[in-house]
């Protein structure tokens, strides 16, 4: 009986990489077509009573603005062009700062971002976490950092029911993506540690504090050159 448990358990592990790898290359090319957070949103939104419609439409790389990019890197994550999906300092910093107690910091790369928002559910399990590592590991070596990027700003979340830059553009500003302006941009970077809370066309004192702080960084970063690291061997 267990070895027959084991042989079930190592074919459903196979499978399970085998599936993984499969999707992961097929988003390199392909959009995806929704996020386990928007199920998860949706499902949410059924529960409470009051159900939402999520907005979201996809946006190729070159149709989103420079500075949004440059913008979400220098909130969210300053190594992204160096690092191989884990800021390991960073992570090392949190984990301190959690063990001395009080409020709790995160440290996840765009990448892993990416990896949980688009594969996986929410929540801080061991289990979430492992997987969240495995699928951060399958798109860094199986996409570009541009990919990534573009991937994170078509999924990433914006407000209730609010999804990737063109409907947070729209539902923010009332304007496409494209036409986004640097502040406009850095509006929607500061916002995102808190999407729900948080309103990138109606900020307040400390979310147009941090879009100003955002803009300083994006200039200290090199601006839109530092997007030039991010090209990949080949195109996408």
């Amino acid at each position: 009986m267990f070895r027959s448990l084991s042989r079930r358990l190592f074919k459903l592990l196979l499978w399970f990489v085998a599936g993984s790898v499969l999707l992961v290359l097929l988003f390199r090319w392909v959009p995806p077509p929704g996020t386990m957070l928007m199920v998860e949103r949706k499902i949410e939104s059924w529960i409470d009573g009051e159900p939402i419609d999520l907005k979201r439409s996809w946006r190729p790389w070159k149709e989103l603005p420079d500075d949004l990019k440059i913008a979400v890197i220098a909130a969210e994550d300053q190594k992204f062009a160096e690092h191989w999906g884990f800021d390991v300092p960073a992570i090392r910093a949190a984990l301190a700062h959690n063990e001395r107690g009080g409020s709790l910091r995160g440290a996840s790369t765009l990448s892993q971002q990416v990896a949980k928002n688009v594969f996986l559910w929410s929540g801080r399990s061991w289990l979430r976490k492992g997987l969240e590592a495995w699928f951060t590991a399958l798109i860094e070596l199986f996409w570009s950092k541009q990919r990534i990027l573009e991937v994170y700003l078509n999924s990433v979340e914006w407000g209730d029911g609010v999804f990737g830059a063109e409907a947070a553009a729209r539902y923010h500003f009332g304007i496409g993506a494209p036409y986004l302006s640097r502040q406009q941009s850095s509006l929607l970077a500061a916002v995102l540690p808190n999407p729900r809370e948080w309103h990138a066309g109606r900020p307040g004192n400390y979310v147009a504090r941090r879009a100003g702080w955002i803009r300083r960084q994006m200039t200290q970063l090199g601006g839109t050159h530092y997007l030039e690291q991010l090209k990949p061997a080949t195109p996408i």
